[in-house]
């Protein structure tokens, strides 16, 4: 081997020898963030920050994909909304059709006038169950039953036989659609028993029990 090759090879160790220690150089990871100029912090910081951003980018779709089928329902269960309100008229005169004979006036009636009054009341009944295949539903309270706001629409009130502040009286049933009301139920409302009435009445002329005498 000539001295030109055992120079050469010697340089060839050398340059291997560099470069391995270039790769162990600390200073070697802060030259590649001279490059990018960011450091790694920054970048970790970007990452999270683009992390949330797709987080809350899913979440506003999924928001937006959640109203859309609300309101589409919506849509399709108040659709006849409108219609069904006309309807509630013809609901209530075929009602007071049928009331307007009572049951013990009909079996001396003549049978064509039994006849018309059944034709009637199956009229009423295939009509409000048309109306609760669309999702109208009727509202009629019992007497003593608390008053709803959202569901009864009180017209008067008047001493009964109910707790002050019950129903006594429905006068007209109410009507929803969904879980919205459609017509409210007109009811009259009990201010208490007439006899508890009074005696708070005394109790107040008396002086309401409170000793005066000095």
């Amino acid at each position: 081997m000539t001295d030109e090759n055992r120079k050469t090879e010697a340089e060839t160790e050398t340059d291997a020898v560099d470069e391995a220690r270039s790769g162990d150089n600390p200073d070697s990871g802060r030259a590649g963030e001279k490059e990018t100029g960011k450091s790694a912090d920054q970048l970790e910081a970007e990452l999270d920050d683009l992390r949330d951003r797709l987080l809350r980018a899913v979440a506003d779709a999924e928001n937006t994909r959640k109203r859309a089928q609300r309101e589409i329902k919506d849509t399709r269960d108040y659709a006849i909304t409108g219609f069904a309100r006309d309807m509630l008229d013809i609901a209530d005169n075929l009602t007071r059709a049928v009331n307007a004979v009572p049951a013990e006036a009909r079996e001396s009636v003549p049978d064509s006038v039994k006849t018309l009054i059944e034709g009637v009341e199956m009229t009423e009944r295939r009509l409000h169950s048309a109306l609760e295949r669309h999702g109208v539903r009727k509202i009629e309270p019992a007497p003593g039953d608390p008053l709803d706001p959202n569901r009864h629409q009180a017209a008067a009130q008047v001493p009964a036989d109910q707790p002050k502040g019950r129903i006594a009286h429905v006068m007209q049933p109410g009507y929803v659609i969904g879980e919205r009301t459609l017509r409210a139920a007109m009811v009259v409302v009990s201010a208490g028993p007439a006899e508890s009435r009074g005696e708070d009445k005394g109790s107040e002329g008396d002086g309401g029990g409170v000793d005066v005498s000095a």
